[in-house]
């Protein structure tokens, strides 16, 4: 019974923990710039990549994974959102770059997570360490999936602020169009009023 308690504690400080260290990040790219991140991981670590486009142009990006030997993991073009996840072929340093080498003029708000699991147990170990480690991996694994609910809350935000404000900006356009379009009639009948009340003046004169 301790046992069983001293693991649902175990697993509520983990849970909690990763709520709290989970968190994505926000970078502004440039027109014909490009970012990039680095990350050394061993060979079978799992590593994911989730993005989201917040503002700019069309809201697209290029997005490019590399490893170490330079062989292209992931490739997309002129994307808004994604996810791509992964386990790292061999040591050594990947690559996550954000493109926007295609936009003239307009910088991209790129908001993204990088996720990068624990390095896979050596084999030969004891027969208590595997139970043990059976135990960790579940508990990583209920961990990974509540970072998950949390990013994808995160980016449910982030696409609601975006349609909120192509709403608000489609609203801004039609009501100045409105004032464009009143005006314009307005200006044309206070025209034709001077001119046929000067017309009729010539009229008389004649």
């Amino acid at each position: 019974m301790k046992s069983t308690w001293r693991n649902l504690w175990l697993v509520s400080i983990l849970a909690f923990i990763s709520l709290n260290t989970a968190s994505c990040y926000t970078i502004t790219v440039d027109a014909h710039a490009e970012e990039c991140f680095f990350e050394n991981v061993e060979a079978d670590t799992k590593m994911g990549l989730t993005f989201e486009i917040a503002e700019g142009g069309f809201l697209d990006i290029d997005v490019t994974i590399t490893g170490p030997d330079g062989t292209v993991i992931y490739r997309g073009e002129r994307e808004s959102s994604g996810m791509y996840t992964f386990s790292a072929p061999t040591s050594g340093r990947y690559t996550y770059c954000f493109s926007n080498k295609m936009s003239t003029m307009t910088p991209k708000v790129v908001m993204f997570n990088l996720e990068v699991g624990d390095t896979p147990h050596k084999t030969g170990e004891k027969e208590d360490d595997v139970n043990h480690n059976k135990l960790e991996d579940m508990i990583k694994e209920l961990a990974t999936t509540l970072k998950t609910v949390k990013h994808e809350q995160e980016y449910m935000q982030v696409r609601d602020r975006i349609h909120r404000s192509i709403n608000e900006n489609t609203n801004s356009r039609v009501v100045l169009w409105s004032i464009f379009e009143a005006s314009v009639l307005l200006l044309m009948t206070l025209g034709q009023v001077y001119y046929l009340k000067r017309f009729f003046e010539v009229q008389r004169v004649v």
